[in-house]
């Protein structure tokens, strides 16, 4: 059964994750006893909420078909940058 967690440890947690850039997101999870693949998607779904674009708002009919082109390809390098985050944390668990 999954565990729950309150949101004032996600947020806390989520705190802790920012104020430590340099400790691995791995080493960051298991300091705080729980799973990785958790704390990585709170992470990724709170850094989509702070970009603020994540979602096209009801004014999307007024988008111009170039500024909808360039938020569809601003998403697909940021999800390319995260794939890429994850394959250079699997290689550096890996190659040791």
């Amino acid at each position: 059964m999954p565990r729950r967690y309150s949101s004032e440890f996600k947020k806390d947690a989520l705190q802790y994750v920012r104020d430590h850039p340099d400790i691995d997101m791995r080493v960051c999870a298991e300091y705080l006893g729980m799973p990785y693949d958790t704390l990585y998607g709170w992470y990724k779904m709170d850094r989509r909420e702070q970009s603020g674009c994540d979602t096209i708002d009801a004014g999307a009919s007024k988008l111009s078909d170039e500024e909808k082109e360039n938020i569809r390809l601003r998403r697909e390098l940021r999800d390319t940058k995260d794939a890429l985050e994850v394959l250079k944390k699997a290689i550096s668990i890996l190659g040791k």
